[in-house]
């Protein structure tokens, strides 16, 4: 079969740069109202994506004067785009820090049986000392330890979703038999982290648990998403970054016992279209014009765990920054950035300029041609099996990104031209379906 782009819909609130919101045609009220996202969904599927997916986070990110603040809930808001949809894959990012498996395995099991199998779960460990504060911690876990929970997570949600055979339901209404109590199989979990013993509350649903995304590159990330993640979105500046990325977790991935091929690595791509060059990098520096530079210095201190004040607009970063293992938050992108400022010499002005747009994922401004060609030229040379596409404004980057830039990947046959019969969101990326862990091998339905 012909290798195809696998395509994402990163949407959030009025697109991904931190000024889209002050632009004429944005709606600065939008990242709260369905419509809004209604529309995006359908737009995302008449470009024939394989799935959406929403950032979530159980804190309130910087300062409400920088960009529209706060976000629906993720699987309320999906649930509800489930029902004005028929095709797309529907993904929610949710912690493994702050949640119970129990309660979120149901939450993801819901979503797939009402979607028809359309589920995908972004799931993260959460950074940051804000968040922490939000449950009673005085401080954020550490890195390690976090990733250590997010395993035993795992392995609890993987028990909660096989704790109903497929066949568990008989519905026979002559003998008053419902279902069959010898195909219940509670997981009786005794770990670290966690104690849960009762089988979950709803039956396994269509796809069998939903389909498992991962997005930290940091070392403990990537050996996380060698043992369970089927897609990571991660972020790369360079190609030559992105293919070592992409060669190193297909090789783990292998060495954990897993098929490389079941995993899919969908870097973040940031396109600002223009119907020539000169126009798209004017419409690039339109929204760079829009920046609030004060906001982007204080991010920038944050991240790298600097005094505030430490930083001045002209001048490079510091020579001396904390190493990557210092830092108990986003490591991977902590590096990125330090990085491309490096690489680059950039001052911290012009890097808040380059990260604007995409918080470190690439931005790449050209002709629909042009934008083709970059992603073409990734996917056909190891660097990516397909993108995360972050539109710089929303609805309108989706909808040129859909009207003018998928044709063309269509004609060079790197993008399906329409979804043919329905699939469930694993299948559309061309997984199988999980056989029960408690089920017989012969009698599990795959």
């Amino acid at each position: 079969m012909t290798r195809r782009l696998h395509l994402n819909a990163f949407l959030m609130n009025t697109g991904h740069h931190e000024a889209s919101w002050r632009l004429p045609e944005s709606d600065p009220y939008a990242h709260v109202e369905l419509g809004h996202y209604v529309r995006l969904a359908r737009t995302a599927e008449r470009g024939t994506f394989d799935s959406l997916f929403l950032a979530d986070g159980p804190q309130l990110w910087g300062s409400v004067a920088q960009r529209p603040a706060g976000a629906l809930e993720p699987l309320t808001l999906l649930t509800a785009l489930a029902t004005a949809t028929e095709h797309i894959g529907l993904i929610a990012t949710a912690s493994t820090s702050y949640n119970s498996p129990y309660n979120l395995a149901r939450k993801f099991a819901s979503l797939d049986i009402i979607s028809g199998g359309r589920a995908g779960w972004n799931i993260v460990t959460t950074a940051g000392a804000e968040a922490a504060r939000n449950f009673g911690l005085d401080a954020e876990p550490a890195h390690a330890e976090r990733y250590a929970r997010a395993g035993e997570f795992l392995d609890v949600a993987l028990k909660l979703w096989d704790s109903w055979e497929d066949d568990a339901i008989l519905g026979d209404k002559e003998t008053g038999v419902w279902g069959d109590d010898t195909k219940i199989h509670p997981p009786r979990h005794r770990g670290t982290y966690f104690s849960v013993e009762g089988a979950l509350n709803v039956p396994r649903s269509p796809q069998g648990y939903p389909l498992l995304v991962q997005a930290g590159s940091s070392e403990d990330g990537k050996n996380f998403a060698a043992r369970y993640a089927e897609a990571v979105f991660t972020a790369q500046q360079t190609l030559a970054d992105a293919q070592a990325f992409y060669a190193d977790l297909k090789s783990r991935t292998a060495a954990a016992g897993r098929d490389p091929e079941h995993i899919k690595v969908l870097p973040g791509i940031v396109p600002v279209v223009g119907s020539t060059e000169a126009e798209a990098r004017a419409n690039e520096q339109v929204l760079e014009d829009h920046i609030v530079h004060r906001h982007g210095v204080a991010n920038l201190e944050r991240l790298l765990q600097l005094p505030e004040g430490t930083l001045e607009l002209d001048a490079e970063l510091p020579s001396e920054l904390p190493p990557e293992s210092a830092i108990e938050g986003a490591r991977s992108r902590y590096t990125l950035i330090v990085e491309l400022a490096r690489r680059e010499r950039l001052t911290v002005r012009r890097l808040i300029g380059r990260l604007g747009g995409g918080r470190g994922h690439l931005t790449f401004a050209g002709t629909p041609e042009q934008v083709a060609d970059a992603i073409g030229t990734w996917f056909a040379q190891g660097a990516a099996d397909g993108f995360n596409i972050m539109p710089a404004v929303l609805p309108s980057g989706l909808e040129t990104f859909v009207d003018q830039v998928v044709p063309i990947l269509r004609r060079r046959g790197l993008l399906r031209t329409e979804y043919g019969p329905r699939q469930t969101l694993r299948e559309r990326y061309g997984l199988p379906r999980p056989a029960n862990q408690y089920a017989p091998r012969e009698n599990a339905l795959v």
